[in-house]
């Protein structure tokens, strides 16, 4: 009978543990406003793992920052933080956190939550950001009233701090001198990049007389933005 209750114990045990893993692995991974709740808490790190330039163009208040892609600056900087002390990180879209808080895990930080989207869903939830430079903030009417009328325009949406922008930007050059093309700094250009519903950055998109014909998010082809324009 002993054997049975103990038995039956380690099944109930069982049965919750296998519930209750997904739903706990979820909650290493936040939205923004749930994010932003939890970071209300004086017992919490934070850690901005973008670059230095991404950093001063605006960053949640109280964040330290250490770049995930400056590999030893960045072991050298989380060194001194607290390994028991809850951490939250983020970046700009929310790979390289996720990366990140892989190996801050493995390190062992026993407790590391991720923003989900980065600073990019943050900002779609209009939260406040801390050093942020003051841009005149263009109108979707604005933007679309400068758009050429009469021809198809590409438009790049991305920033100079953004990794991927860079590395599609002699593609673009190229394409410019066949096509116009227009450039939008989307890292100042926020309440815009909202606007358009741009969630990532690069993102290019065909417009004909202010309207949007087609878009593509991130690192394409030569002949996928082409495609674009047809």
């Amino acid at each position: 009978m002993i054997y049975i209750k103990y038995f039956t114990k380690q099944i109930t045990l069982l049965f919750f543990l296998t519930f209750l893993t997904p739903s706990f692995a979820q909650k290493g991974e936040l939205d923004a406003k749930s994010f932003f709740d939890s970071i209300q808490s004086k017992k919490i790190q934070l850690l901005d793992v973008r670059t230095s330039s991404e950093f001063s163009q605006g960053h949640i208040a109280g964040s330290f920052q250490a770049d995930w892609n400056n590999f030893d600056q960045f072991k050298e900087r989380v060194a001194s933080l607290d390994k028991h002390k809850p951490l939250y990180i983020y970046c700009l879209a929310g790979s390289r956190s996720a990366a990140a808080q892989k190996w801050l895990i493995k390190e062992g930080f026993e407790t590391v939550f991720n923003l989900r989207g980065g600073i990019n869903s943050w900002n779609l939830e209009d939260l406040p950001l801390e050093g942020k430079k003051e841009v005149k903030q263009l109108t979707l009417v604005e933007f679309q009233s400068s758009l050429p009328k009469d021809k198809t325009v590409l438009v790049d949406i991305g920033a100079e701090w953004c990794p991927p922008c860079k590395k599609m930007a002699p593609i673009v050059e190229k394409i410019s001198k066949e096509h116009p093309v227009i450039y939008l700094d989307g890292g100042s250009q926020t309440q815009l990049v909202k606007e358009l519903a741009v969630n990532s950055f690069p993102t290019f998109i065909a417009f004909k007389n202010g309207t949007e014909l087609k878009r593509i998010t991130g690192i394409c082809s030569e002949e996928a933005l082409k495609k674009l324009l047809d």
